[in-house]
């Protein structure tokens, strides 16, 4: 495992910080980099939230979730102790100036340290928190605001709450994070397109037969549901999670690591998406909600079932997507995600051409091209398939086999939670894993001509059973191309 770098003292302010994502999510991810010693002694970690809470309620709370989280492991207390001396609670409403003088009082005398707001909150309220940091005069020379997706509904409201949030802040301080580019796998992209000579003359159309990009979830929406109606599966995981991974993919290689540099090549493929009218929306995508089925044998409603009402959201969303510029034409990108799914799998897969020639009895050994799966979860690790000889004295045997690099066995750790990563980067002013406001806008204005084909076209809402790998149309969708999802074969 590389050394562990501390990182300089902080004060990290959680607008939100009785939410569901501060207590699940951020805390624990603080507290583990506070057990490895990247957190400094005189960090301090500012919950901000308008519910009349002690410090002490707040903190019975947040070590219950954290340990709801560790399943069953125990919590170190010695540790819990030094990390929980470092949390406050401010009560404070945003929309309130009165209200802000006791995190005026608490943030007095540490203007020379990194200052973090993170804003765990309703994008509603990006506008009045910034605003209200700038009247209170605690914007810092080393300050830095993070925004949690979503970013907006639609381009307009992006647009209004990125012109609101840089009315305060310049670029250069704002983090829009997306917790998918933490992840260990998705950082190894980039190790592995631009760090190995092997890979990148073979990424391009002369090779690759076309890229397949899967986030399925086996959760259904739970107490997120009134949320999900008013999103779907195409705006909660299509516009940023999906789009920052082909982006990935597809971009070409970046003059450094510089946050810039990295985001300039991010942007280059989102200009190059080709936009969908309306008839291409009807036959490059599906949308499709799920209904009452079995999850690990255990009966679960249909999401209308849910709701209590009729609905029109989409839980599950597939596209052929494709990249109009010179390294990718007539490559398409299958893209998919969904709820209620068989099982939580998330991966990358690149499929090769297949041999232009097969000297072998194609029937008998059933020659498959290579394929490179970058795998996200539940296991973070890169497989490569290729074909090989059976071994033995006996006939001429051809199966295929897997190269299979399980990051966890390799390095002998297992990375946490992506949340860790991008908080340290965040206090260290890294803005590489990061999302750009044109990049967001741009992500959104694609986006938008599909939500615009289903409208214009009125698409029908398929459905699946709660529990398979999605609806039958999806199947059709990379079918109709003489190619089948990987992993459903």
């Amino acid at each position: 495992m590389a050394k562990l770098v501390p990182v300089d003292p902080f004060d990290l302010i959680i607008f939100g910080g009785g939410g569901d994502l501060a207590l699940r999510k951020l805390l624990p991810a603080l507290l583990h980099r506070h057990c490895d010693d990247q957190v400094s002694a005189d960090s301090r970690i500012i919950a901000v939230g308008r519910t009349p809470t002690t410090r002490e309620e707040y903190l019975a709370a947040a070590r219950e979730s954290v340990e709801v989280g560790l399943k069953g492991d125990s919590l170190d207390l010695t540790s819990w102790a030094s990390f929980a001396e470092k949390v406050h609670y401010v009560e404070l409403d945003v929309t309130e100036p009165a209200s802000w003088s006791r995190l005026n009082e608490l943030l007095a005398g540490n203007e020379k340290k990194v200052r973090a707001a993170y804003l765990a909150t309703s994008p509603s309220l990006f506008g009045s928190i910034a605003a209200g940091l700038r009247d209170n005069q605690l914007i810092t020379e080393a300050m830095r605001i993070v925004l949690e997706k979503p970013i907006g509904s639609d381009l307009a409201s992006a647009k209004a709450i990125n012109t609101a949030v840089g009315e305060c802040f310049v670029e250069s301080q704002i983090f829009r994070i997306d917790h998918y580019l933490g992840k260990e796998t998705v950082q190894n992209l980039l190790a592995l397109r631009f760090g190995n000579s092997l890979f990148e003359p073979l990424w391009s159309r002369q090779v690759i037969d076309h890229v397949q990009i899967t986030v399925a979830e086996e959760l259904g929406v739970g107490n997120r549901i009134d949320f999900y109606e008013e999103t779907g599966a195409l705006r909660d995981m299509v516009q940023n999670h999906l789009m920052q991974l082909l982006c990935l993919v597809a971009m070409e290689a970046p003059s450094s690591l510089d946050g810039d540099a990295v985001r300039d090549e991010k942007l280059k493929v989102l200009r190059a998406l080709k936009k969908l009218d309306t008839a291409d929306v009807k036959t490059n995508t599906v949308r499709a909600q799920y209904r009452a089925g079995a999850i690990n044998g255990k009966t679960v409603q249909g999401y209308e079932q849910e709701l209590g009402a009729a609905s029109r959201t989409e839980t599950y969303v597939a596209i052929k997507a494709e990249i109009n510029n010179w390294r990718w034409s007539g490559v398409p990108f299958y893209l998919r995600t969904g709820k209620r799914l068989a099982a939580k799998h998330s991966e990358i897969l690149i499929q090769f051409r297949a041999v232009p020639h097969v000297i072998f009895d194609d029937v008998k050994f059933g020659i498959k091209p290579n394929t490179l799966s970058i795998q996200l979860q539940p296991n973070e690790g890169v497989k490569l398939s290729i074909m090989s000889k059976e071994p033995g004295p006996g006939p001429f045997d051809l199966r295929p086999v897997a190269l299979d690099l399980s990051f966890e066995e390799a390095f002998g750790i297992g990375y946490r939670d992506s949340y860790e990563r991008l908080l340290m980067e965040v206090i260290r002013g890294n803005q590489a894993l990061f999302m750009r406001r044109d990049e967001v806008e741009m992500a959104w204005r694609w986006s938008e001509s599909i939500l615009a084909g289903w409208g214009d076209s009125n698409q029908k809402m398929d459905s699946y059973v709660a529990g398979s790998s999605g609806p039958a149309t999806a199947e059709q969708l990379i079918g109709r191309d003489g190619r089948v999802w990987g992993g459903d074969e």
